[in-house]
């Protein structure tokens, strides 16, 4: 499956974009890791690929599809997506909450199928919280709320996840096995977005590397071409020591104490 997002442009007010004719493409069993400041319109590229908002400007098809033109159970068949957020009206236990990634192959009322079973039991292995399954999604904390709604993504069995910021709430082993998974999940040939702070760790989790900064996409391809200092301190701001361990096929971003104030961060 493909997604593409051709010259993408969308505003919140008039004369404050939040993304400008944004170019970019994720192909069958790519990962791209989505960087930037904050506010430099990651979260917003997520909710326009997934249909949750429509581009002022520009197109976004799904395998030469439009995606406006497809409906929303079409469109959750295809793409997942785990939200910074996702607010919980009523109080569902976690297995409940697993099983609505089930609704856009079975309908919100049918009973579950031995498929639908062995989905769930298997989304909650891998994220980690098949122990859970009998506690209120409200008891737990941020951390496992998280990696409920990985699991509740991945028993929807997309082609292509969405994830906004999914590591900010989880601790440094959760985090490690969380971005494990979603990389096991590209290598079986699903393909991901992934918004994240962690640089070190997107430029190990995912194929390519889009850096956007105030709603332009100012570099995308490999990690070692896209996290350079020029790169990095010209968004961010603040100077960095980059370099690639003998025992990492990918570059590692420091961070040093030092601001820079000649960078547009």
């Amino acid at each position: 499956m493909r997604l593409d997002l051709e010259r993408v442009s969308f505003s919140y007010a008039p004369a404050e974009p939040a993304l400008q004719d944004v170019d970019i493409s994720l192909r069958d069993g790519d990962s791209i890791a989505l960087i930037g400041p904050n506010g430099s319109g990651k979260s917003t590229l997520l909710k326009l690929a997934s249909g949750v908002l429509r581009p002022h400007a520009g197109t976004i098809h799904v395998d030469g599809r439009s995606l406006a033109s497809l409906s929303p159970r079409q469109v959750a068949r295809r793409l997942a997506m785990v939200a910074q957020e996702r607010p919980m009206g009523f109080d569902f236990t976690v297995r409940e909450v697993v099983a609505m990634g089930r609704i856009p192959h079975t309908g919100r009322f049918a009973r579950e199928s031995h498929r639908d079973r062995a989905a769930i039991a298997h989304a909650m292995d891998l994220a980690d919280v098949q122990w859970l399954g009998d506690r209120s999604i409200r008891a737990i904390s941020g951390g496992e709320r998280q990696r409920v709604y990985l699991a509740m993504a991945l028993a929807q069995e997309p082609e292509i996840l969405l994830l906004d910021e999914p590591t900010t709430h989880l601790d440094l082993r959760h985090q490690v096995q969380f971005m494990s998974i979603v990389a096991e999940q590209v290598k079986g040939g699903t393909s991901a977005f992934v918004a994240i702070h962690d640089l070190t760790l997107a430029a190990q989790a995912c194929n390519r590397i889009a850096l956007l900064c105030e709603g332009r996409l100012v570099a995308v391809g490999a990690a070692g071409d896209v996290l350079t200092r020029a790169h990095i301190e010209s968004v961010f701001g603040v100077r960095v020591v980059i370099d690639t361990h003998r025992d990492l096929d990918a570059p590692f971003v420091l961070p040093t104490l030092t601001l820079d104030t000649t960078s547009n961060g």
